[in-house]
C-alpha cells in the first residue's frame, strides 16, 4: 500500500513541475531597443545639429558596439537604430553613419534607414 501511494506522490510532483515549466514564461536574450536607445540617447542632439560629439554619444556607441557581440545582436541593433530614427525628427543621416567612426568603432553596417538589417552579420 505504501508503494502505491509513493508512487502517486511522485507522479503527482512530475506532473506539478512539468506543468508549471511549460506555463513559465521563456527567458529573452539578447539585445533590446531599451538597451539601444539607452546607449546612443546622448547622441540626439549631435546628429540633428552636429558640431562635437558629446563624450558620453561616444561612450554609449562603444557600450553598444561591445554588447552587440552576434550576428543576432547586430540585426536587433541595427533594426532598433532604424526604428529609433525614424521616430525621431530631424536626424542627419551623414552624421549618423559616420558617428562610430568618430568614436572609434566600427559596425558592419551603414546606419541608414535604407540599410537592409537582414543581411547585417
Amino acid at each position: 500500500m505504501e508503494t502505491i501511494t509513493v508512487s502517486k506522490v511522485a507522479v503527482a510532483i512530475m506532473c506539478m513541475v512539468a506543468v508549471l515549466s511549460l506555463s513559465a514564461p521563456l527567458a529573452v536574450e539578447g539585445l533590446t531597443c531599451g538597451q539601444v536607445a539607452s546607449s546612443i540617447g546622448s547622441c540626439v542632439n549631435y546628429l540633428k545639429v552636429g558640431g562635437v560629439v558629446p563624450p558620453g554619444c561616444c561612450s554609449g556607441v562603444k557600450s553598444l558596439n561591445g554588447i552587440a557581440k552576434t550576428p543576432v545582436d547586430r540585426k536587433q541593433a541595427c533594426t532598433c537604430l532604424k526604428s529609433i530614427s525614424g521616430s525621431v525628427k530631424g536626424i542627419n543621416y551623414g552624421l549618423a553613419a559616420g558617428l562610430p567612426g568618430k568614436c572609434g568603432v566600427s559596425v558592419p553596417y551603414k546606419i541608414s534607414p535604407s540599410t537592409d538589417c537582414s543581411r547585417v552579420q
